[in-house]
């Protein structure tokens, strides 16, 4: 039926790394399927949409009767499988496979079912005439007993204008109608009507009200017969299927109880759940561990599951601090990392939900159960109250492949919401299983079938062992010690066919086991043996970490595939002390320096020579390794280009290569003190051996002493060092050598005025300065790296060179650094803030974050920084505008007692405004906007919590408002209303509002609950025979089944109770004074691409949103195109009138200046200094 679909794949390719850097391809046998999980109890796989069929198929399963019934059918009645293919032959594949589904389901020792054979044959329907089903009511009703009452019990009365026609005495009469159950079956079926439809919105939905159902229930009140004993109408509930999601799609499960308890019904108590202090943690140190608190918090969840959004919350409310701002930068966001430790953590294939895997949960619950043993208890046979099964029901969760225990409260979840009950089965209480059947699988089983499944157990055993064996073996490279020689920093094989043994060995093993194999496989072996992990690298064999614990498996200590074991004595080889770790990896460099001739005396000629370097090394000791006095040290990571050398300072050559990066490969340039008048740097590919030949750079004298010259040319080239320039200035300005320790070198912009001291250790490319710049030499040392150079001024209007300058660390404070800066400029008070100035050199956003870093908040040297008077509200916190809004000509209850007296606005501020495209009101009356204070709100609180805020100010009090629930609330943009915030219960962060939106506040006659696809329109309709409209009327407009002109025509012709071909409809534009008719263009083409537009409504010409205004004309009354208005009309002549008097007054204010004598200025805006811009432009192909 479905063909291969659902096949699996027949092998698995798996990309392994190991020592040398190889990749190697290798094919895993098909895994088997594993075996059942602790409840002993077997799900049905997932074939794709079977999801209902699974939780069917199960409570079928799990209703002893039927099953034993279906197995009672033999090959008389059903045929045989093995003559399926056989044309004369009359086989019922369908049943067969069934019973072969339940056979599997009760013995076979795998984790899940296939139905695959079941659903390829079916074309046959059940018969289930012992079963009744009944359809009970969900909307506005309260639970199950109600919905029967409703149905069996309350009686439907005929009288006074509602008489029913008697057939026999043919007139009419009296009469009460009812309906009654006649006979009960042994299982009783109920479908819950969940899914409706809504006939004003004209889509389904799916009720999720709370909708109760016992546990068991008595039918004798709605039966038509009631003199038995009350035991024939007791149901007990024995099994509940239940949907997740919605009316357009979901998941489906199932709830059973297991009345033959054949499953393993255990689970731990819910103080078994160890509640983990966390300042314990702290106090170990393991708080820095995410692992741990993951695994903690997730331990204290009573499935073990929790969404991944839920998780990361309860980390923050546990820890006191967020995900992102303690472990992102380290361990990267957090369903990355939950996906890194799969070993640990089981993500579900969307990535939404998190659990811990099993044995992750039993190892973790173990080392709780060490420290206190009390605490981890289990619900087995023997705790008390369990040896009465009939006390304790036994329910299980089966979601397809997945069988978890659950409590029987936990049934009561179900009642309500997006995940709630859809259909339940009842079962007689007077039912009784044989005592053979408890706990027997193979009860009433066919011999042929309990066979099968035996001897397919049996190949499924082979099978798992087969593959343990193929998929826990892997490849060990022993390197041996007595066969190795330690030289130039790493060790080397003497010969190659004794010094390397492959072994296969199982990872399940123990080191203790590997250690004696190793002892059989090397019988020359004498003494003791230590073994450690080892790594092939560009300078040889290097030893890292001995490997220690003999009764760890691999896997614990954490042995790859393909990995490389040093096998010695732990000490030394071949008498020498071999260095060992991470920290002394040698490293392999290519090493240029001048050449030494015969004679003793360097020459020109550059030469390259390899050298390993332990990477803990200090980088000074490379002058050490090659006999060459102190003189200058060049890096490049790459290859010995000009463009990529960096040149060392002399404070930086005590730190290690590693810290300055360096890696296998990389070069390092060597330059002699005595060399000092020759260049090693290239220039356009040839050595530079003579000062002639480079460019210079001139530097200017600004310090206090008094010098012979003001300024002087340096030679230097792109990689020159700055600190060579600014002792070469110092010398040829015959200034005091005390400079040498106490000045810098700033740059001179083209108006005069120095920038951001330039660092000593960079080159000139690196400081991005031209050649032939202009330096200062100031007094001061330069900032270091991890220092900044900042100006500031006080005010928002500054003009450049009037800063005052500061060097502050980059991790300080913005609050410490506000501080600093007040000192120096001498003002009192702590009612100040900081803000950066923007590209234009004026006021920009402040900085908020007072606690945060100048690092953290990217703030660089050479910025400016702007000192404000008026203090920040706190972080996290906005101060918002609140406005008051009520379009004329909607009318609404609530006037103020102002409005009644015709006073003033609240506090004196009104904005008046006519209605605007998006914005609500009416079209032809003038709206205003009333000004009613500011509110101060955390970014956290909700719609609602800024709503009830705002009723809380004296301006508000004037009106009468019931609830919050009774304002709408707009952005307000322009002066005007804009967008309109729909969602009560959204966080304010979540509508992206900024630090500067102001808000108001519209008053409703009724509540108003708007969905994500709601829009809000304001409809008018046209009065017959007169150019004028009626006054607007609120239409909410469902979007989910598109922004097309039709949907949208049927909803306005809805209501206004018109026939939606004998209306038309247009968009108003107030601000041209226009109405745009709406009409279907999904036939119109392009003349170009001959395709077809698609039709939105929210794009051109329309741009509808919410707010706008939508026009309504009756063509049963007029029929005519005209939308347009007498006052729109006259809006078009004053905007014209408006227009053509601008040109006017420009054509006079052009003569006017005509005629001014010629030596004098109009008055103009004063313009602030130029400044130059350099704009480096790069090649992109």
């Amino acid at each position: 039926m479905f063909g291969d679909l659902f096949e699996e794949e027949c092998s698995r390719v798996s990309y392994n790394q190991h020592g040398k850097g190889k990749t190697r391809l290798k094919t895993k046998a098909l895994e088997p399927p594993a075996p059942r999980e602790f409840t002993k109890l077997s799900g049905i796989g997932n074939q794709g949409g079977t999801c209902y069929l699974n939780s069917l198929l199960q409570t079928l399963h799990f209703t002893p009767e039927f099953r034993e019934a279906l197995f009672s059918l033999g090959p008389e009645e059903l045929g045989s499988l093995e003559d399926k293919d056989k044309p004369d032959a009359k086989v019922r594949i369908i049943p067969l496979q069934l019973q072969r589904l339940f056979a599997q389901l009760l013995l076979l020792d795998q984790e899940a079912a296939s139905t695959a054979d079941l659903t390829d044959s079916f074309g046959w329907s059940s018969d289930e005439e012992d079963f009744l089903d009944l359809t009970v009511a969900v909307k506005n009703v309260s639970g199950l007993e109600e919905a029967l009452w409703n149905t069996y019990v309350e009686e439907e009365v005929f009288d006074c204008d509602n008489l029913y026609h008697c057939g026999t005495c043919d007139r009419l009469v009296k009469a009460a109608k009812s309906a009654k159950l006649r006979n009960l079956p042994p299982f009783l079926t109920v479908s819950l009507l969940r899914f409706n439809f809504d006939f004003v919105k004209c889509e389904r939905y799916k009720e999720t009200s709370c909708y109760t159902f016992p546990l068991r229930i008595n039918l004798k009140p709605f039966c038509e017969q009631s003199e038995l004993d009350d035991l024939e109408y007791m149901y007990d509930l024995f099994s509940v299927i239940i949907h997740k999601g919605g009316c357009y799609g979901g998941h489906y499960h199932v709830y059973i109880k297991d009345v033959d308890h054949l499953g393993n019904w255990q689970f731990q108590e819910e103080k078994s759940k160890p509640d983990l202090n966390l300042k314990d943690l702290e106090s170990e140190g393991e708080i820095d561990d995410p692992l741990m608190i993951l695994k903690a918090i997730l331990l204290q969840e009573e499935s073990n599951l929790i969404p991944v959004d839920q998780l990361g919350q309860k980390l923050l409310k546990k820890i006191g601090i967020s995900w992102n701002k303690k472990y992102r930068k380290q361990h990267g966001p957090l369903r990355k990392f939950l996906q890194l430790h799969s070993q640990l953590f089981l993500l579900s294939s969307d990535g939404s939900t998190v659990s811990l895997l099993k044995n992750c949960v039993l190892q973790a619950e173990f080392s709780f159960q060490r420290n206190d043993p009390q605490v981890f208890k289990t619900l087995t046979s023997e705790s008390p109250g369990l040896n009465d099964r009939t006390s304790c029901p036994h329910w299980f969760d089966i979601n397809d492949s997945k069988v978890q225990p659950i409590k029987e409260k936990d049934i009561e979840q179900q009642f309500q919401g997006r995940e709630s009950a859809y259909m339940l089965f009842y079962r007689k209480s007077q039912l009784q299983r044989p005592p053979e059947a408890r706990a027997n699988p193979r009860y009433r089983v066919p011999c042929h079938l309990l066979n099968e499944m035996d001897a397919a157990n049996i190949e499924l055993q082979r099978k798992r062992a087969e593959y343990d064996s193929t998929n826990n073996e892997f490849e060990l490279r022993l390197h041996v010690g007595p066969h190795y020689h330690f030289l130039n920093g790493a060790l080397h094989p003497v010969s190659q066919t004794e010094s390397v043994w492959d072994l296969s060995f199982d990872k399940r093993k123990t080191l203790g086991d590997l250690r004696q194999s190793v002892f059989q496989l090397l019988d020359f072996w004498e003494g003791d043996m230590v073994l450690s992990t080892a790594k092939c690298l560009p300078a040889g064999l290097h030893v890292y970490q001995t490997l220690d614990g003999d009764d760890l498996t691999l896997c614990e200590i954490e042995i790859a595939d393909e990995e490389d074991i040093f096998v010695w004595n732990g000490v030394e080889v071949g008498g020498i002390q071999i260095p060992t770790g991470s920290d002394c990896e040698p490293l392999l460099l290519n090493v240029l320096h001048l050449a030494t001739s015969s004679e003793g005396e360097k020459c020109q000629q550059l030469t390259e020579s390899p050298q390993v370097f332990p990477s803990n090394a200090e980088v000074g000791s490379v002058f050490t390794a090659l006999a060459i006095p102190v003189g200058a040290i060049f890096l490049s990571s790459t290859e010995c280009t000009n463009e990529g050398w960096t040149a060392i300072p002399q404070e930086d050559w005590r730190k290690t290569f590693r810290e300055q990066g360096l890696t296998n490969g990389s070069f390092v340039l060597i330059q002699d003190s005595s060399n000092s008048n020759n260049s090693l740097l290239t220039k356009q590919g040839e050595w530079i051996t003579t000062v002639n030949e480079t460019n210079w750079i001139q530097v200017k004298n600004l310090c206090q002493s008094e010098s012979e010259e003001e300024l002087v040319k340096i030679p230097a080239t792109a990689n020159t060092v700055v600190f060579d320039i600014r002792i070469k200035a110092i010398k040829e300005l015959k200034l005091m050598k005390e400079l040498a320790e106490n000045s810098c070198l700033r740059p001179i912009d083209r108006d005069g005025k120095l920038l951001c001291p330039v660092p000593d250790h960079c080159t000139l490319k690196e400081t991005e300065l031209r050649i032939e710049s202009s330096l200062g030499l100031c007094p001061g040392k330069a900032p270091t790296s991890s220092q900044l150079f900042l100006f500031f001024a006080v005010g928002s209007h500054i003009q450049p060179g009037t800063e005052m300058e500061i060097i502050v660390e980059e991790t300080i404070t913005v609050r410490d650094c506000l501080k600093i800066m007040l000192e120096k400029l001498g003002l009192p008070g702590d009612s100040w803030h900081l803000r950066k100035t923007d590209w234009c050199y004026e006021a920009g956003e402040p900085l908020h974050e007072e606690d945060a870093t100048l690092k953290e908040l990217m703030i660089y040297s050479g910025d400016t920084l702007l000192l404000i008077e008026g203090k920040l509200p706190p972080p996290g916190f906005l101060k918002v505008p609140i406005w008051w809004y009520q379009p004329h000509g909607c009318a609404g209850p609530w006037r103020s007692h102002q409005d009644q007296t015709n006073g003033p606005p609240p506090q004196g501020g009104v904005w008046g405004a006519s209605a605007t495209q998006g914005a609500p009101g009416d079209t032809y009356a003038e709206a205003s906007l009333s000004y009613l204070g500011d509110i101060e709100i955390s970014d956290d609180a909700t719609l609602a919590e800024l709503k009830s805020q705002a009723m809380t100010l004296p301006s508000v009090s004037e009106f009468f408002i019931p609830s919050p629930a009774f304002l709408r609330a707009w952005t307000v943009e322009s002066k005007r209303p804009s967008r309109l915030l729909r969602i009560n219960q959204q966080q304010l962060r979540e509508y992206k509002l900024g630090r500067r939106t102001e808000i108001c506040l519209e008053p409703l006659q009724k509540e108003e609950n708007l969905g994500p696809q709601d829009v809000l329109l304001r409809i008018q309709r046209r009065l017959p025979g007169e150019r004028a409209y009626g006054p607007p009327v609120d239409l909410v407009w469902d979007t989910a089944l598109g922004w097309t002109a039709s949907t949208l025509q049927r909803r306005v012709a809805d209501c206004c109770s018109l026939p939606v071909e004998k209306i038309e409809i247009a968009k108003y534009f107030p601000e041209k004074f226009e109405w745009l008719p709406v009409s279907s263009w999904s036939q119109q083409t392009t003349k170009r691409k001959k395709k077809k537009k698609q039709e939105n409504l929210q794009g051109a010409p329309y741009y509808l949103k919410d707010g706008d205004t939508i026009g309504i004309k009756n063509l049963l009354v007029e029929d005519d195109g005209d939308f347009s208005t007498d006052r729109d009309d006259a809006g078009k002549e004053k905007q014209k009138q408006l227009a053509l008097g601008g040109r006017k007054s420009q054509e006079v204010l052009r003569g006017q200046s005509s005629s001014v004598v010629s030596g004098a200025e109009l008055p103009g805006r004063p313009q602030r200094p130029e400044a130059s811009l350099s704009i480096h432009v790069g090649s992109f192909r």
